[in-house]
C-alpha cells in the first residue's frame, strides 16, 4: 500500500509548478485527476520537439501518475462538474492568476462549503504585497529572485539553472505544505480542511540559503562563482587532460588526503592553506597549483586516485553519460512505460523508496481527456 492511496487530488493546475507538486503526490499514491481544458489541454503537450506518439517530452516528464478529464471551465455544465470533483476530493491545486478560480465560482471560499474538509492549495506567482497580482514565470523569477545572480562565471553573464528550477522546489513545497494539511487534517477531530498558498518568487528568495544569510551577515555580494564555492575550498570542478572533474573537499583532513593523492603532501603542510579559512583567503593561489597538476592525467584516473584516497570526486557527465552510468542503470530510476500514444517508452521514476521499494509509476502520462468517462462523480482509481 503506498501512503497515499485513498488520498484523492484534484488538479487544476498546467505548466509546470503545479503538476510537478501533483505527480509527487500521485508517485505516492494519491489518485490524481488533471482537469485541461478540451481543445488544447496544458501547454507543455505542445513544448517540443521531441515528441512521443504527439506527446511533447516535456509534458511526459512532468505527469506520470495521473488521469486526465477534459473539462470546458466556461461552461455552466464544466463548472457543476468540476464542483461536483472538489466536493469528493481531499485536495485542490491551482496555479492560475490570482482570483482567476474565484471569479469562476471556484473559490476557496465556495469549495469549502461543499467541502469542509477540503486543502486547498494555490501557486501564485508573488504572495501578498505590492506585486501580488503579478503573474510568475520561472525564468524572470530566477532573475528577479538573485539565483541568476550568483550563477554562471565572474567574467560571463548570469546563467538560469539548466531546468525550471524555480517551479519545481516550488512545486515541492506546495507538495509539503499539503502533506502537513492532511496529516492536521487527520489529527483534528474536527477534519479541518486548509486554504494554502506557496509564492513562486518568495520560494525562490528561501532557497537562496545560504548564499542569503551570508549577504545578510556580512553585507557582501560575492556574486557569481562559476562552480567554485564561495565559503569551502577546494570545493569546484578542475579540469583533467580530458575533461572536467568536481573535487568537493568539506574538512581539513579530506585536504591533507587529497594533497596525498595528488603527490603535493607540502602544500597541507604549507601555513597558507592548512586551515579552510586560509585556504578561502588564498583560494586563486591553491586553485592555480592544483588545476596544474590535474591537467596532467586523464579524468578517470584522477576520479579513481582522489576516491581511494577518501576525497568526494566524480565526473561531470553530460546526459549520455548521465544514463549510460552504472549506477542510474541499475537504482530502478528508469523504468519501461507502456503509453497508449507514444508505445514503449523509458522514463525516470520518483527518486523516492519506500520500504525500500522504489516507488513505480503506475500509470504512463495521460493523454488529453483520457479518462473523462471513468470520472462521473469520482470512481475509485482502476
Amino acid at each position: 500500500m503506498l501512503p497515499l492511496e485513498g488520498v484523492r487530488v484534484l488538479d487544476l493546475s498546467r505548466v509546470l509548478a503545479g503538476p510537478y507538486a501533483t505527480m509527487a503526490l500521485g508517485d505516492l499514491g494519491a489518485d490524481v485527476l488533471k482537469v485541461e481544458h478540451p481543445g488544447r489541454g496544458d501547454d507543455t503537450r505542445h513544448w517540443g520537439p521531441p515528441f512521443a506518439g504527439g506527446e511533447s517530452a516535456y509534458f511526459l516528464s512532468i505527469n506520470r501518475n495521473k488521469r486526465s478529464v477534459a473539462v470546458d471551465l466556461k461552461t455552466p455544465e464544466g463548472l457543476e462538474k468540476v464542483k461536483g470533483l472538489a466536493a469528493e476530493a481531499d485536495v485542490v491545486i491551482e496555479n492560475m492568476r490570482r482570483g482567476a478560480l474565484a471569479k469562476l465560482g471556484l473559490g476557496y471560499e465556495v469549495l469549502k462549503e461543499l467541502n469542509p474538509g477540503l486543502i486547498y492549495c494555490s501557486i501564485t506567482g508573488f504572495g501578498p504585497g505590492p506585486d501580488e497580482d503579478r503573474p510568475g514565470y520561472d525564468f524572470l523569477v530566477q532573475a528577479r529572485g538573485g539565483i541568476m545572480g550568483i550563477t554562471g562565471f565572474p567574467d560571463g553573464d548570469p546563467v538560469k539553472v539548466g531546468v525550471a528550477i524555480a517551479d519545481m522546489v516550488c512545486g515541492l513545497h506546495a507538495s509539503t505544505a499539503i502533506l502537513a494539511a492532511l496529516h492536521r487534517r487527520a489529527s483534528s477531530e474536527a477534519g479541518k480542511g486548509a486554504r494554502i498558498e506557496v509564492p513562486l518568487f518568495e520560494t525562490q528568495i528561501g532557497w537562496l540559503a545560504n548564499r542569503a544569510q551570508e549577504y545578510l551577515v556580512s553585507g557582501e555580494d560575492k556574486g557569481r562563482m562559476g562552480n567554485a564555492h564561495p565559503s569551502i575550498v577546494p570545493y569546484q570542478t578542475f579540469d583533467a587532460s580530458d575533461k572536467p572533474i568536481a573535487v568537493a573537499v568539506g574538512n581539513d583532513a579530506q585536504f591533507a588526503n587529497l594533497c596525498r593523492a595528488l603527490g603535493r603532501e607540502d602544500l597541507a603542510k604549507d601555513e597558507r592553506y592548512a586551515t579552510n579559512p586560509d585556504r578561502v583567503a588564498n583560494r586563486d593561489e591553491l586553485v592555480a597549483t592544483l588545476q596544474e597538476k590535474f591537467s596532467k592525467e586523464p579524468a578517470d584516473e584522477w576520479v579513481q586516485k582522489v576516491r581511494e584516497a577518501g576525497v568526494p570526486c566524480g565526473p561531470v557527465n553530460t546526459l549520455a553519460d548521465v544514463f549510460s552510468d552504472e549506477h542510474v542503470l541499475n537504482s530502478g530510476m528508469l523504468q519501461d512505460v507502456e503509453h497508449p500514444a507514444a508505445g514503449a517508452l523509458k522514463m525516470l521514476a520518483s527518486p523516492i523508496l519506500v520500504d525500500g521499494e522504489r516507488l513505480p509509476i503506475r500509470r504512463p502520462p495521460p493523454t488529453l481527456g483520457q479518462h473523462t468517462g471513468e470520472t462521473r462523480g469520482w470512481t475509485p482509481e482502476g
